[in-house]
């Protein structure tokens, strides 16, 4: 094949070119015309090359490594949301809750103890069963495990490390500003080794861990530190098959994450937060007066129903 079948630019020497310069005066004059026409095309330089296909490849994996990054981002500042949400909704709201059922118990067995009608009666069992459950996993362990094994409140027991869960459902917005600056820089999809790879899980770990409970100084510390680590320079672009191979990584890790964010969306806690996406610490204590209301209504049913 030849160079010009494989589309690469053709040069020539000095004397090839004198060569082929006609040495008759209409030759010279024809020259002469052909070097005053401004838009006589002239030989492709290496600026006039085509982008090779590589290289576009490249770009649209740096887009989408880009893209993948702040939907995780999203993801994960929502899963944190949802995490402390649910913590302090049982925190707050848990004993509201446990005497709203013990009030319901004892209402159903007063009106049981009235009337002596099987089917009262087998409502206030039914009711009373509620107050006392089958004990649990969650209730033999007291909330010292969950389904990742123990909570974190438990491992800072058994290490003597002080409990420190979240102040606040969302976290301050310089936590959330230090966060994404970290998440950023950090990630471990930019690791280009597993060396590298393994080194940003771990120290991404402990910034998800700190801004899970809002801990503003522990990640400007993070950020110091990750500032003083070694920076890899980035390495040089694969091969269109490892470029492929990286793009379809990237999409089912993407659908990794859109199947997590619409459980954390339709999961319970999620869908209260979507009722206040604004101010989620307020509507605990909307929830909190809700309920405190409640309990009083009840207390005064069964005061009437005892007397």
């Amino acid at each position: 094949m030849t160079h010009e079948a494989a589309g690469v630019p053709t040069t020539r020497n000095d004397e090839d070119r004198q060569d082929d310069v006609p040495q008759d005066s209409d030759g010279v004059q024809a020259v002469q015309q052909n070097e005053a026409e401004p838009d006589a095309p002239g030989p492709a330089g290496p600026e006039d090359a085509a982008p090779r296909p590589e290289d576009r490849l490249a770009r649209a994996v740096q887009v989408a490594e880009q893209a993948l990054i702040e939907f995780e981002i999203a993801v994960e500042t929502f899963r944190v949301e949802v995490e402390n949400f649910s913590r302090l909704h049982h925190q707050k709201l848990g004993p509201m809750y446990a005497r709203l059922d013990e009030l319901d118990a004892q209402i159903a067995e007063a009106r049981a103890a009235r009337t002596g009608d099987p089917e009262d009666e087998r409502k206030a069992r039914e009711a009373r069963a509620v107050v006392m459950p089958m004990p649990g996993v969650d209730e033999l362990f007291h909330d010292w495990m969950d389904t990742d094994g123990l909570s974190p409140e438990a491992a800072a027991m058994l290490t003597e490390q002080p409990v420190r869960p979240p102040k606040r459902v969302r976290p301050s917005e310089e936590a959330r500003r230090l966060y994404r600056e970290l998440a950023r820089k950090a990630h471990p999809d930019l690791a280009q080794d597993e060396v590298e790879r393994q080194r940003r899980d771990e120290f991404i770990a402990r910034v998800n861990a700190a801004y899970g409970r809002g801990d503003v100084e522990l990640l400007k510390e993070l950020v110091a530190e990750w500032a003083a680590g070694p920076v890899q320079p980035p390495a040089p672009l694969s091969e269109s098959e490892e470029l492929y191979a990286r793009l379809e990584w990237l999409s089912r890790r993407k659908e990794l994450l859109t199947v997590l964010a619409k459980e954390l969306e339709d999961g319970a806690i999620g869908s209260m937060l979507r009722m206040a996406p604004d101010d989620p610490d307020q509507l605990l204590e909307d929830i909190a007066e809700q309920l405190l209301g409640e309990v009083s209504r009840r207390e005064a049913e069964l005061a009437e129903m005892t007397q």
